[in-house]
């Protein structure tokens, strides 16, 4: 899990391809933001503030970054941005199709000063289909992935937004997986450069794998919101409230955690209703469990239930989340005396990256020293610094 060494020019804003460079950055790679000379990326201005008085969203998935500034609409800008592109593994970009087109850094183009690039771009939809040119946000993405219909306990019931933004992240995740592999392969000489297209709605799509069949295939128990075994159907894959107001789990799916857990509440005689498909006899148990966890609260079933093989455990808030043992003892939450507190790299390997810092680079900061390494001179630098080009 080492990227040093691999340079990656970043023209992505907000959540979705910075996430996916922050893993990047984080295993090692060199990220290059490249930012307009205005606005610049615009999370850098969103709420909620940080302590260090930027968006919260950019500081979290913006660590250890440089930055570039450069005027991509101009002449001047764009060759400047092909000199970076002769030193670069990776271009990622994330605007609307045709929007590189139009300013002359797409692929095709890219690839005559570098053949051996790897570009990713990641949308909503993808390049091409006939929503490929529509706005979209995170909850457009996972409605047509059939992702926000299942969020119901049944169809007449409102779809539930998903609490993170789904779509944004896996995106992001697929697309620092996408780009990876693309690495891997132009380093075992099986390809070149190539072109990876991520649309963050195909990405939501390929989570469905446990009700796709179902839909594929046209059974008549096609897959809805209430009747299969992940989104409420059973009474022992469920969430139940406790009598603090809280929530607990129980995932009992398997027969072996479902006799563990009546053994272990005294409700041997439900054990074998884990074996039947009967709607009435499924409202019967739920309510019983209903009944049975509204007796404790949820630190008392934990305690109750944390050694038992049941599948069951507490619902937690953010709040409550980054404070958990178990995430800590993950070393999932990082804090320092030195450095804003932040979510750490979710895996682990004994070939860890020293990662990418905390510093966060301030719109342009590295302009000046990135542009006079691939040849520009003081001179020049000042004058399009002047010209507006260029910001540092």
């Amino acid at each position: 899990m080492r990227l040093d060494g691999v340079r990656i020019l970043d023209l992505t804003r907000l959540l979705p391809g910075p996430y996916a460079t922050q893993l990047l950055a984080d295993s090692g790679a060199e990220v290059i933001k490249v930012e307009d000379t205005g606005a610049g990326d615009y999370a850098r201005h969103s709420e909620p503030r940080s302590e260090r008085d930027v968006g919260a969203i950019f500081e979290m998935v913006n660590r250890g970054k440089k930055s570039v500034s450069l005027d991509l609409k101009s002449d001047e800008g764009t060759e400047a941005f092909y000199q970076l592109v002769e030193t670069a593994d990776v271009v990622f970009e994330q605007f609307r199709p045709g929007v590189v087109e139009r300013l002359g850094i797409d692929y095709d183009t890219l690839r005559s000063y570098n053949d051996e690039l790897i570009y990713c771009s990641l949308t909503g939809y993808g390049q091409e289909g006939p929503w490929a040119d529509r706005a979209g946000h995170d909850l457009n993405y996972v409605a047509l992935a059939g992702l926000l219909d299942m969020t119901r306990e049944s169809p007449s019931d409102k779809p539930q937004m998903p609490g993170y933004p789904i779509g944004d992240m896996s995106g992001g995740l697929f697309s620092a997986f996408a780009i990876t592999e693309a690495l891997l392969s132009r380093e075992l000489g099986n390809t070149g450069g190539e072109y990876i297209d991520v649309a963050m709605s195909d990405v939501v799509a390929s989570f469905s794998q446990s009700v796709a069949y179902q839909a594929l295939t046209g059974d008549p128990d096609e897959p809805r919101p209430g009747n299969t075994h992940l989104s409420g159907q059973f009474p022992w894959y469920d969430s139940y409230e406790t009598a603090d107001g809280e929530w607990v789990t129980i995932a009992a799916l398997e027969p072996k955690f479902w006799r563990a857990f009546c053994e272990a509440v005294d409700k041997e005689h439900l054990i074998d209703a884990h074996d039947e498909h009967d709607p009435d006899s499924f409202a019967k148990v739920r309510a019983e469990l209903e009944a049975l966890f509204a007796e404790r609260t949820r630190a008392e079933w934990e305690d109750a239930l944390g050694d038992v093989d049941a599948a069951v455990g507490g619902v937690y808030s953010p709040a409550e989340m980054v404070d958990h043992p178990q995430l800590d003892a993950r070393d999932m939450i990082e804090r320092s005396d030195d450095a804003p507190p932040r979510i750490g790299f979710p895996a682990r390997s004994t070939e860890m990256a020293s990662g990418a810092g905390e510093a966060l680079a301030d719109q342009g900061e590295h302009t000046e020293s990135l542009l006079s390494a691939v040849g520009y001179t003081a001179a020049e630098l000042e004058e399009l610094r002047q010209a507006g080009v260029v910001r540092y």
